[in-house]
């Protein structure tokens, strides 16, 4: 009798984490809608600050029988958490679990499906037949990885390409310019008279609420121009979509990751230190079995992107 198959690697959707309940709660749905759409086994935990943990979420894979999965950084760009915290909380995963193994997805991504997405929550605010006039100011996280910044460019050049709008400019929310304000700030003086503001984020989260608050503190200061916030990605089944193929394309066989401009493997012009940094996994307070030392001031839990790295 021929041994039987194994069975196909489970899916492990990994998440940063963030203090806000909705933005869980939106997390929480995805990987619900993820695993109703798929035979293989899901599960799904945060590398910090919420619950569940990515300790707990792999070790229900392995109790399950589990021992080969592909893991998927749930975020939009690749900066320190998909090149180094992920893949650091997931060695430590191997080692909890003798006999685990893992193959590591690409992050989501300059996907098409994905600019789709952001192409839908701006229409919510403003009909297609109306573009020609607005001025669209696309707000990513922000990080001190300039090749990450450089990903949040790029989709701002896609989105604007063919769409017939008036402006597409890039801004951050945090560690990188141009600010909130002042993208605003730069439409108007490009003779912006119709401004929306489209967060690149998935969930709802601290950042997400302050990109809401600049922007209308913003528009309270220039009440002579129409300023509306777009919401978020969120849970929607586009966005599992692209989940479902990052998981195949790791699942199929080893995935190609760019490396040409990270600064872990390359000294860019003054990010020279972080060339070769070695990496540790974030400290998450629902895991016990881990005591997190200080790292210094590399290790900044609310609004940082600048940590460890490895391909």
């Amino acid at each position: 009798m021929s041994p039987s198959p194994a069975p196909p690697e489970a899916l492990l959707i990994v998440g940063h984490g963030t203090r806000e309940a909705a933005g869980v709660a939106g997390f929480n749905a995805l990987v619900a809608r993820v695993a109703a759409r798929t035979e293989v086994a899901v599960a799904g935990g945060f590398i910090e600050l919420s619950a569940p943990p990515l300790t707990e979420a792999a070790s229900s894979l392995v109790a399950a029988g589990h021992h080969r999965v592909v893991a998927v950084p749930l975020v939009l760009v690749a900066a320190g958490h998909s090149k180094g915290d992920i893949p650091a909380a997931m060695l430590r995963e191997t080692l909890r679990h003798p006999g685990l193994t893992y193959t590591y997805g690409r992050p989501l991504g300059v996907h098409p499906t994905v600019l789709r997405l952001l192409e839908e929550r701006l229409d919510a605010q403003v009909p297609p037949a109306e573009r020609a006039d607005v001025a669209v100011l696309l707000v990513g996280r922000g990080t001190t990885d300039p090749d990450a910044n450089a990903e949040v460019a790029k989709v701002c050049r896609l989105l604007w390409e063919g769409r017939g709008l008036a402006m597409v400019e890039p801004a951050f929310v945090s560690l990188a310019r141009p600010s909130v304000p002042e993208g605003l700030e730069r439409c108007r003086r490009l003779g912006a008279t119709r401004i929306v503001v489209l967060p690149y984020f998935l969930f709802d989260g601290v950042l997400p609420q302050r990109v809401v608050s600049q922007a209308q503190a913003w528009a309270g200061e220039h009440p002579e121009l129409e300023v509306r916030v777009a919401d978020l990605i969120g849970d929607c089944d586009g966005l599992a979509d692209v989940v479902l193929e990052r998981y195949a394309e790791a699942a199929a066989g080893p995935v190609a990751i760019n490396c040409d401009t990270c600064l872990y493997r390359v000294a860019l012009p003054g990010f020279e230190a972080r060339l070769g940094a070695p990496q540790t996994p974030h400290h998450h307070p629902d895991d016990a079995g881990h005591h997190h030392h200080d790292a210094g001031p590399e290790h900044h839990h609310d609004d940082a992107d600048q940590h460890h790295h490895s391909h």
